[in-house]
């Protein structure tokens, strides 16, 4: 008979997929179509927000205060509600804003859960492919529209000089170390692409990418794909090792060897 434990994971499992269907009901109708672009950033970026992220997190917002008002949330567009609780939600309702607003799908909704400071659920949803990533926290699978679940390992890559490496932007990696640390690993990789925020943590977990370092990442850019990562074989830190839940400079590889080699290209 399942644990007391194991019964609540399997009910917060639960409700993150529900999340994640109501997340995809509030994000389609938007995609693709003429769509008003607000800019968060006051200080001369540009950081974009649309209605479609502000109704995703209000349909998970209101849905969790249903089953589970009193878990904590915190969200990328309306702030952090009871940060104190044990059980944590962290979303981030569009992850990959502008890959949204030039109707490119390479980006999704991110669900994560958290029992304390350890993320142990994450739902990756990308609703115009039909895609749904997740785990559990001890397995991670794929399921594309109706289809049968499909378990997710990633790919062993023993050797630096066969990898593949994934960032959103090197624009983002700041002068100094980051970009001296990203410049370094990248001269040691046999290919490299742009793009894919969310998703490309996604293809790592499915075993097509192999590495992927990002930095100035939030909690909601983050908790939900380590479960992903994590429980198909990977391993996410910052990058000096530690945890990365808390965001920054983030370190995810599929083969966990490679990982901590790749600690020390970054270190210089």
């Amino acid at each position: 008979m399942p644990s007391k434990d194991a019964l609540s994971v399997s009910a917060f499992l639960a409700c993150a997929h529900a999340l994640a269907d109501r997340a995809s009901a509030a994000t389609l109708p938007f995609f693709r179509v003429p769509l008003s672009i607000d800019n968060k950033d006051s200080n001369g970026g540009f950081d974009p927000v649309t209605a479609a992220d502000r109704a995703a997190e209000e349909a998970i917002s209101a849905h969790l205060a249903e089953v589970f008002p009193d878990h904590g949330l915190e969200g990328e567009e309306f702030g952090t509600h009871r940060p104190d609780a044990r059980y944590r939600w962290v979303v981030d309702p569009i992850d990959g804003t502008r890959a949204f607003i030039t109707g490119s799908p390479m980006w999704g909704t991110l669900i994560g859960f958290k029992d304390g400071a350890e993320p142990i659920i994450g739902v990756m949803e990308q609703p115009f492919t039909g895609e749904r990533f997740w785990s559990d926290g001890t397995a991670s699978f794929s399921r594309r529209g109706d289809g049968e679940p499909q378990r997710l390992n990633t790919r062993p890559c023993p050797r630096m000089s066969d990898a593949v490496l994934m960032t959103t932007d090197p624009a983002l990696f700041g002068a100094g170390a980051e970009l001296d640390g990203f410049e370094n690993l990248k001269s040691k990789v046999r290919m490299i692409r742009y793009g894919g925020d969310c998703y490309a943590y996604a293809l790592l977990a499915s075993g097509f990418v192999d590495v992927i370092v990002e930095c100035g990442l939030k909690p909601y850019d983050i908790v939900a794909l380590i479960p992903i990562i994590e429980a198909a074989g990977g391993r996410v830190t910052d990058w000096n090792g530690g945890p990365a839940a808390g965001g920054g400079r983030i370190l995810a590889c599929g083969d966990r060897q490679l990982h901590g080699e790749i600690l020390k290209v970054l270190a210089g």
